[in-house]
Parts: structure tokens; sequence; C-alpha cells
């Protein structure tokens, strides 16, 4: 028989014997005051659930500490493996659910009541689905539709930009074609679409016999200086348009009545050799000198359009008579017809809302260009205080604006008393002004202008890029706004369901309150209470602010362009 277990105190719990051989591993370990590993793994290796049940230690808390064992008279902390049968487990192992087996399954599916659910569920659904595609069909047809856009070529885009004098335009130290093409960089940031170049031809003054429409004049530059300023104009997206006026130098620029034939099949011939050396246009001035003109520009455009419908031909005339413009116009298609129509009497809001929408009736369905001269500057033909409302005018009519070179920073032509005016040199810095008095100040120049941005040249690029990225203003409806005030000439530009612009402009010498009334103006464009001002020719105007219709005041001399948004 086993002797009973010393009694247990407190902390301590009892081992029962362990087979003789542990006793004697732990013997020799304890005289030696250390176990060795081998003896301590073959404690832990013990297996519990071999003792009697009645023997097995009670399991202590977690993290308690355990009570030294006493073995050969060393004490060592016990290391038991305890392994506890879990009659939870065993409970839920033996209470598995096994689930229905496929019989059972095909049994309830097919009972009347889950038949009825999957009936139900599936018209829910279908009834869902067509539901969700009526809707969408409803707002589909609903919706308000877009306008079909125009056919619209380059000319229709943007401004085009006259060179008339080379030399004029470089300065004193330029006047070549090579030097021109130094001036790319500057007509891309004016967002001009074209440029009008010369007339360059090699022409003796009132000589046919001694006019080569085809030959480049040697002062200027060569045909390969031609085709390289070419080259780099479509590579920045520049159309060029070449002036072929015949007899530029001469008294008649069509030469003598009676040479008229000579002069006509040179064009022909000059139209044909320029097309296939890739210029995009023509001009051709004073064509109220030229003898039945209609049928010479009827014919000259038919030839550029059977070229390429890409092509554009403008004529110019300083004619103001609208039958007249009317009849050189004709029924040609795309062509450009520059004039003195809009310089024809003096400025007032009211005079010219009447030249505007004359014009635009009487041409109906052509797409007009507007300018105040075939070939003059704008600041020879406005007094200074109205050159910023005459630019946002020009910008904002249907139609393509043209303007000659310098018009952008207000350049006037240099007149003596007594003789023709001249053209003036471009003021590029200060180096550019002449050596006179009273020759003007160096804000003139582009340079200045450039760094200013309440300058005429930073309103001249703001319009043309404004002008050239909305539908609005590229193609849109013009409505004029009737107003009580004389002074005021105000206007609807708008496009399908774009952003509507309304310009406002001041003709007169004092402030007005618009009072604006928009009684022929389509619902789809009337007026809001408030607008966003885009920008105003008076640099003092606080811009990009909302200012409500109703109080509306403009000061003198001032332009507004305002714009709201699209309401369905």
């Amino acid at each position: 028989r086993d002797p009973e277990p010393p009694e247990a105190s407190t902390g301590v719990i009892s081992v029962p014997r362990l087979p003789p051989s542990v006793h004697c591993s732990a013997g020799a370990q304890g005289a030696g005051g250390t176990m060795s590993q081998d003896t301590e793994v073959d404690l832990k290796e013990v297996e519990l659930n071999e003792l009697e049940p009645e023997k097995q230690p009670i399991n202590a808390p977690s993290g308690a500490a355990m009570a030294p064992v006493v073995a050969g008279g060393a004490e060592k902390n016990g290391l038991v493996k305890i392994k506890v049968a879990d009659d939870e487990a065993e409970a839920a192992a033996a209470a598995k659910f096994t689930g229905l087996s496929k019989e059972e399954l095909l049994k309830v599916a097919g009972s009347p009541g889950w038949v009825r659910t999957r009936w139900a569920l599936l018209v829910l659904f279908w009834l869902g689905w067509l539901g969700m595609l009526a809707g969408a069909v409803v707002i589909i047809v609903q919706a308000p539709r877009c306008r079909q856009l125009p056919a619209q070529s380059w000319w229709h885009k943007g401004a085009l930009y006259r060179i008339g004098d080379l030399q004029a335009f470089q300065g004193p130290e330029g006047g070549d074609l090579a030097g021109l093409k130094e001036r790319l960089d500057y007509l891309s940031s004016l967002k001009v679409k074209g440029f009008v170049l010369g007339p360059i031809h090699k022409n003796q003054k009132d000589d046919l016999a001694g006019t080569n429409l085809e030959q480049i004049d040697p002062t200027f530059g060569s045909k390969e200086d031609f085709d390289s300023l070419l080259q780099s104009a479509k590579k920045k997206s520049i159309r060029v348009i070449l002036d072929l006026t015949p007899n530029y130098r001469g008294q008649n620029p069509w030469f003598l009545p009676t040479e008229i034939n000579s002069v006509a099949a040179k064009m022909k011939d000059a139209l044909s050799f320029w097309l296939q050396a890739g210029v995009d246009g023509f001009q051709v001035r004073n064509v109220e000198s030229l003898e039945d003109a209609p049928l010479f520009l009827a014919e000259w455009q038919n030839m550029t359009k059977s070229f390429s419908e890409d092509r554009l031909l403008i004529a110019g005339t300083e004619s103001s008579d609208l039958r007249q413009i009317l009849s050189l116009l004709g029924s040609t298609k795309d062509l450009l017809l520059t004039s003195s129509y809009l310089s024809s009497s003096g400025s007032t809001g009211e005079r010219m809302e009447f030249l505007v929408t004359q014009y635009l009736n009487a041409t109906e369905d052509h797409w007009c260009s507007w300018s105040l001269s075939q070939t003059g500057f704008l600041a020879s033909l406005v007094p200074a205080h109205l050159r910023r409302l005459y630019q946002l005018l020009l910008f904002t009519l249907p139609g393509t604006p043209v303007f000659n070179y310098g018009d952008e920073i207000g350049l006037e032509a240099a007149a003596l008393p007594g003789q023709p005016a001249k053209a003036p040199f471009m003021l590029w810095d200060e180096s550019s002004f002449p050596n006179t008095s009273g020759s003007g100040s160096t804000n003139m120049s582009v340079q200045s202008q450039s760094e200013d941005h309440g300058s005429l040249l930073s309103l001249f690029r703001r319009l043309s890029d404004q002008r050239g990225k909305e539908r609005s203003l590229l193609h849109g409806d013009f409505h004029v706004l009737s107003s009580p005030e004389p002074d005021l000439f105000a206007y609807i530009r708008h496009w399908d369901q774009n952003e509507r612009f309304l310009v406002v402009l001041n003709f007169g010498g004092v402030g007005h309150t618009a009072v604006l009334g928009a009684s022929g103006v389509p619902a789809s464009a009337s007026l809001p209470a408030s607008v966003d001002l885009l920008l105003s020719t008076d640099v003092g105007r606080e811009e990009g602010v909302s200012l409500e219709l109703e109080h509306l005041n403009l000061k003198p001399y001032e332009g507004l362009l305002l714009r709201f948004p699209y309401v369905a």
C-alpha cells in the first residue's frame, strides 16, 4: 500500500508518487542542487490522466503561482500538463445538425407556400425592373433636346489680324518674312485665328506688265522664307491669309478698266499657285473700284472653295452704304466683307443699335465680319475714351471681328498736315518709339501694356480668349434689349443650354442706371434677378461680383460683360 501523502500546506499542491525512474532522476538532480534538462522535459511529459481521478490536482486559476514540490530535499516549481475533457464540446458534437437531405429539400421547396413566395418575388423583380426602365424613358423624353451645332470653320472661332505693312509692323529694324516669323508667339498670345499678310507680291506702280502676283518682292524675302513662315504658323494653329490686291502701290488698285481681263487672268493663276503653296485664304481690297466686282468675287470664291472648303476669301471696301455692301456680297457663300459701315456716323448707343440690327437683318444667314475700316486703325477712327468699349462690342457681336495691327494697344496712324496718313511703327518697347517729340508715352508699348492688367492690350486678350471658348459668343443667338436711355446699347448672346451673356454698353458721357426690357427675348434666355460681372471696360470696377439687374449702374463710356446660367 502506498504511503499517505503529506498534508498540503496553504499554497502547496501535493503531487502523487511518481514512477521509480522519475524518483531516481529527481533525487539525483536534488543532490546536485539542479535538475538536468532531460529530467525537466520528463516532468512536463507526465500525463495526469494516468493518475487516479481522486489523486488529480485541482486546476489553479490562470496566472496563480504554483507551490514548490519537495523532491529529494530540494524545492522545485511543479510543471504539469493538464488534459481536461470538454464536456460541452462533446455534447455539441453529439447534437451536431446534419441538414436536410436532397429529397427533404425538394419536398419542402415544392410546397404551395414556397411556390407562391417564389412567384411573388419574381413578379416584384420584373415590376421593379420595368418601372425603372419606364422612368428612364420618361426622363429621356422630357429632357430638353440639345441643338445641333452649326458647321463652323476656323474663321468663325476667333478674330483675324491684319498686317498690311510688313516693315511698319516689325519696326524700324525689321521688315521681312523672317522677322515676322519671330512674332508668331505674340500673335498666338492674342488668340487670333489667322492674320492677313501683305500684299507682298512684286508690283511696279501702275504697271501691269511689271506686276507678278506669284512672285514675292525681294524686299520682303524669298519663296523659301514664305514657306518657312507657313510651316511655323501651322504649328501654332495660326492661319495665313495672303492679300492679292494687284496694284497696291499704284493709283488704282485694279489698274485701268481696259486691263480688267488681263488682271482677272493673273488673279486666277495666282489663286491656284498660292493655294498649292498652302495659304489658307486671300484678301482683295477696294473692290468697289473693280468693275463687275460681284461676278469676279463669286468666281474667285468658287476657286478657293473648290480647292478646299477650309479656305477663305475676304473682300474689303471703303464704302459705308449698306446697299452697295449687299450688292458686293451677292450670293457668295462664306465671303467676309470688311467695310466702313460701323463708322458711318456718330457713336451713340441708339445709333449703334440701329446699324447692327439693320446689318444683321439685311444679311440674314450670311456670316458677318465686323470692323470699322478695311485698312484703317481703330484708334484713328474712335476717340480714346471709346476704344475699350468698341473692343467689347466687336468681340461680342455675332460674326468675325477683324482688327488691324496695333488696334490692341491703341496705335494711331501718323499723319502730317496735307499728307496722307502713313502706317505707324508697331510699338514693341521703348526702342520702337520714333525720335520725334510728341510721339506718345511709353505706356503705349506692347511691353508696358503686357505688364498692366488694366491695359487695353490685356482687355483685348481677355475678350479674345473669352470669345473663343464660349458657345454663346461663338455662334449664339442675338437679341437686343430695349432701354429708355439713348446712350445705352444692350443685347443678349445665348446658345442652347450654355451660359448666357449680357452686354451693356454706355456710349454717353454720363452715368446711367440700366432699365432693360426683354419683351422680344425667348423664355429660355429671360433675364434673371442678378448676374455675374465677368469684366468691365472701367479699370476701377470690381469684377467677379454679383449685380442686381434692377440696380445696374454704368459709368460714363463703360461697357459690361455679364453672364448668367441656363435655367431649364
